[in-house]
């Protein structure tokens, strides 16, 4: 009886249909979560599954869930990706930044309150080490057990354990130095604002981090891990 990864393997549209609708959103959560930027996560998923499809023939028979391999595939799209951004952003602090434009639509300001959110979890994320770094996305942020961050990276159950409660113990530090930074540049922000403008007395203030706004969930929150 053939494994059910041959089919995936064969190339069969369907068992590819299939794949993307069982995993793409996790895909696209994890790359959320991982960049911080959901245009970008967007273009994530379609590389992940366009390498996916190049690689299908790599892929084993072990397990009944090609969900390892396929994070795998997402987690070699996302170095990738993470070192050109890295290089786009440092070439845009080059250039002069132009004054924003406050608006305080209530989805603007949910959207807001997401992204800074994000911004310190990646900023005390990318303090760590860069394995150290995967590990916890995959099994906090992206609830892959164990066993599943271990196929998915290539490394030992053990290796899986010992990082990710170094990257636990560093970022209980880490997280708490980047929220304490980011709520002292909100206020300070605010400040010049109202400096600024004296007579805009009704403006809504500035999303402080850790707060919920317009009934967003919270894309940093991390998943319920599942170790089996």
């Amino acid at each position: 009886m053939n494994h059910p990864h041959s089919r995936l393997r064969a190339g069969e549209p369907e068992a590819f249909r299939e794949l993307f609708r069982e995993h793409s959103s996790l895909v696209y959560r994890h790359a959320v979560r991982v960049t911080g930027n959901w245009a970008l996560a967007e273009d994530v998923v379609s590389l992940t599954f366009l390498e996916a499809w190049r690689l299908r023939g790599k892929l084993r028979d072990e397990g009944d869930s090609p969900r390892p391999w396929l994070m795998g595939v997402a987690v070699n799209v996302l170095r990738n990706t993470t070192r050109a951004a890295r290089r786009h952003n440092m070439a845009m602090a080059r250039m002069p930044v132009a004054d924003p434009v406050p608006d305080f639509a209530d989805e603007l300001v949910g959207r807001m309150a997401d992204s800074e959110q994000l911004a310190a979890a990646r900023k005390a994320l990318g303090r760590l080490r860069r394995s150290e770094r995967e590990v916890f996305a995959l099994c906090v942020w992206s609830g892959l057990g164990y066993a599943e961050a271990a196929a998915t990276l290539g490394i030992p159950v053990g290796t899986v354990r010992s990082r990710l409660s170094r990257a636990r113990t560093r970022l209980r530090r880490l997280a708490d130095d980047e929220l304490r930074a980011a709520r002292k540049l909100t206020a300070k922000n605010g400040a010049e604002y109202a400096t600024k403008n004296p007579s805009q007395k009704n403006t809504e203030p500035l999303p402080v981090p850790g707060q919920v706004q317009g009934g967003r969930s919270i894309a940093a929150r991390p998943h319920k891990e599942t170790h089996r």
